[in-house]
């Protein structure tokens, strides 16, 4: 198992990531354009999953809520899907790898607890995972509409939640990472010191003591002829 410092930088990773995950998620400027034909009259338009808004230069935002479930593009249920799981995952996540983790014992043995931080890195790792699939889908979709000649209704450009959801489902998956390796240890040659070589001396000694003995049985165990002299008459 790796050090606790390890385990719990780990830990910290996939905490912020999923923060920020989260942040993404409530976010409101997944895609965000502007109109201003003057500093005065700026007039800015955002949009995330779950509202519109607009603001001005004066500092009024309005923002509203999307109409009906069934209207919506395909690609952004998907992407609604996948952050909501996102974000499920790295909850359950934390929790696992607290109840895994070496410094909180709460769990068995030590091969126990690498089997429980194992499966919590797994799920930091789906979750950073799940999470870039629906930012890179989302900012794809903005980036080949913007881009499109023939597109003639309004353009957007990448929002901030979009930035701040790739850098937090980066640290998610390098703190899954840092579990799942956690376990590997290097393996190290054996080493000969002074009881192993004093062991096998020992035996060595016991093996040659243990022929003498066999020998010598053998030795007195068939007693020598005696030939008498008359033997040969």
């Amino acid at each position: 198992m790796a050090h606790s410092g390890m385990q719990i930088l780990g830990f910290m990773f996939g905490v912020i990531g999923n923060s920020c995950v989260l942040a993404a998620i409530l976010s409101k400027e997944w895609k965000i354009t502007s109109r201003a034909s003057s500093v005065i009259t700026a007039t800015w338009v955002f949009q995330g999953l779950w509202t519109n808004c607009a603001g001005n230069a004066l500092g009024s935002v309005q923002c509203r809520e999307h109409l009906t479930l069934f209207k919506l593009d395909a690609y952004i249920q998907v992407c609604r899907g996948l952050m909501i799981a996102a974000v499920c995952l790295g909850f359950f996540g934390s929790i696992i790898v607290l109840v895994g983790m070496k410094c909180t014992k709460v769990g068995g043995t030590e091969r126990t607890n690498g089997k429980i931080t194992f499966c919590g890195g797994i799920s930091y790792i789906l979750s950073g995972l799940s999470s870039v699939i629906a930012y890179s889908w989302y900012a794809n979709r903005i980036t080949a509409e913007f881009f499109d000649p023939l597109y003639i209704e309004q353009k957007y450009e990448l929002g901030a939640a979009l930035f701040i959801g790739w850098a937090g489902s980066s640290l998610s998956i390098l703190g899954g990472a840092i579990f799942c390796f956690s376990l590997s240890e290097p393996k190290q040659p054996p080493r000969l010191g002074y009881g192993t070589a004093a062991s096998v001396f020992s035996s060595r000694t016991k093996a040659y003591k243990d022929a003498g003995d066999v020998r010598s049985a053998k030795s007195t165990a068939i007693p020598p002829k005696q030939f008498d002299k008359n033997v040969y008459v």
